[in-house]
């Protein structure tokens, strides 16, 4: 998938420039429903919708490629709904630091994010309102701030955005990678910490797609997860805000293809594409 420089913009921008990052061109695999050709047949047919999938792994771990464990997701959501039969899983790069080179902190994941959203939108030419922005712990947090950059600059003069997804699914790590910003950005930047309470931290939702919230009860990040949900709530109402928390589940419990609460996690989901 090509890079976008040309899709920059704004604070991004600055960021990229603070972290000595750039877009580059990445790797990505479909994933498909069972039965069906292993990438979508071209020109995509009207209102066919897509998952663009980002993986978890603390944003230095896993792969989005089909031997990776975290694969078991979007191989799931594919045979969800024939509405939405076709996953692409974005290979961002991953977050090093020491004893390793300090390489690809924020906003690395997030420019490789919008390529990948940019190849849907503009080279296969799906509708980005059918297009399902879907992640699991640091995917999650990916997915928020892409979702988040897209709504914040629709309709720019300044670059020529493909706009918001229809649909926002995250099972979520609500908190970014932050390298040589330091961990102080972590109490006033919306794109590192949605969930944040801080006041400096002026996160909002308005604009955002339907979103879908996954939550393991004994997890580490509950707290952050349920704040996250009552300020989306507050922006966006109630109807367009499902959260979905398995009581005595560990964090990401969902890509565990084992795991007892992910039969009903996925039959919530289905039922949520299903309805909008």
């Amino acid at each position: 998938m090509d890079e976008v420089p040309h899709l920059i913009n704004a604070e991004l921008k600055i960021w990229s420039s603070v972290a000595k990052v750039t877009s580059i061109r990445i790797p990505g695999y479909w994933y498909a429903k069972t039965s069906l050709s292993p990438k979508p047949p071209t020109p995509i047919a009207a209102g066919q919708k897509v998952f663009l999938f980002l993986h978890g792994g603390g944003f230095t771990h896993m792969s989005a490629h089909p031997k990776s464990p975290i694969s078991v997701v979007p191989r799931s959501l594919v045979e969800l709904t024939d509405d939405a039969p076709y996953a692409l899983s974005v290979e961002y790069r991953l977050s090093s630091t020491y004893p390793f080179a300090e390489e690809h902190s924020f906003p690395t994941a997030l420019l490789d994010a919008l390529a990948g959203y940019n190849f849907l939108a503009r080279v296969m030419g799906y509708d980005p309102s059918d297009i399902i922005v879907a992640g699991d712990s640091a995917g999650g947090n990916i997915a928020l701030a892409l979702t988040r950059y897209l709504v914040e600059n629709k309709g720019s003069t300044e670059v020529s955005l493909p706009g918001p997804p229809g649909h926002l699914l995250v099972s979520s790590r609500v908190l970014a990678y932050v390298g040589s910003f330091g961990a102080g950005i972590a109490s006033c930047n919306r794109y590192v910490s949605p969930a944040s309470l801080s006041p400096l931290v002026q996160a909002h939702f308005i604009g955002f797609p339907r979103t879908f919230i996954i939550a393991g009860g004994m997890e580490v990040f509950l707290d952050q997860i349920r704040s996250l949900r009552d300020k989306m709530v507050k922006d966006m109402g109630v109807t367009q805000v499902t959260y979905y928390e398995a009581a005595d589940a560990e964090h990401d419990y969902f890509v565990f293809s084992w795991h007892p609460d992910r039969p009903a996690t996925l039959k919530a989901i289905q039922e949520w594409l299903v309805s909008g």
